[in-house]
């Protein structure tokens, strides 16, 4: 699995093709909306009914990451759960699995508009923190530099070798990152939306996740 590396405020990063963010120097992992019980809450409000595996999938993806790069600390940068009442309801094993991640490591959860008060499992609940020179928070502020946020589920069209692609991807420029959404069942908005064009500055990458990470311009 490939990964494109990138510095913001020097702090030295790589945005990998899983969706996740990595800061070596810190042993620091970052994964954004996750999304944890999203087929059960849609199931209680009547909607669609989708397959239940939804948690067992991210997770799975998370544990992934956590197993090759065994990070000290790991930031949730909010909508960890599709709602709080789906923090009180993870079915036992993805409940399990989820306290076996977080064991021996410093877990950070990041509220979420989805999830502003989730009734979390162990780890630390806060509305944004600070480490180093950087900022984590849910949803980016226009005008905020050195910033790592989530919430929009970005997601990229581009054209490669005659084919399209449409894929989840980093926005990265200057000033901010935001992630892609790490959860299974997650749509994406797209780079072009103009919410995205007035955060992003001029030289913005969309970094594209998959089998491997790929860079483009955001406007291309």
């Amino acid at each position: 699995m490939t990964g494109h590396d990138f510095t913001l405020a020097g702090a030295r990063l790589t945005a990998r093709a899983s969706g996740a963010l990595w800061w070596q120097d810190d042993s620091l992992l970052v994964v954004a909306d996750l999304h944890l019980g999203k087929a059960g809450r849609m199931a209680r409000q009547g909607g669609a009914l989708l397959p239940p595996y939804d948690s067992d999938e991210t997770l799975a993806r998370l544990s992934a990451e956590i197993d090759i790069l065994a990070p000290r600390c790991v930031i949730c940068l909010g909508d960890s759960f599709d709602d709080d009442e789906a923090s009180r309801a993870l079915p036992d094993p993805a409940a399990r699995r989820l306290s076996a991640l977080m064991a021996g490591r410093r877990w950070i959860w990041i509220a979420g508009n989805h999830d502003p008060a989730p009734a979390v499992p162990g780890g630390s609940a806060l509305a944004e923190t600070r480490i180093g020179p950087l900022r984590f928070r849910h949803i980016a502020i226009p005008g905020e530099k050195n910033e790592i946020s989530g919430h929009y589920h970005p997601k990229s069209r581009i054209s490669l070798g005659g084919r399209r692609l449409a894929r989840p991807c980093f926005l990265i420029d200057a000033a901010r990152a935001i992630l892609p959404a790490f959860g299974a069942y997650t749509g994406g908005l797209a780079t072009s939306d103009p919410t995205l064009d007035r955060l992003m500055g001029p030289e913005a990458l969309a970094v594209l996740t998959g089998q491997k990470a790929l860079a483009f311009p955001m406007r291309s």
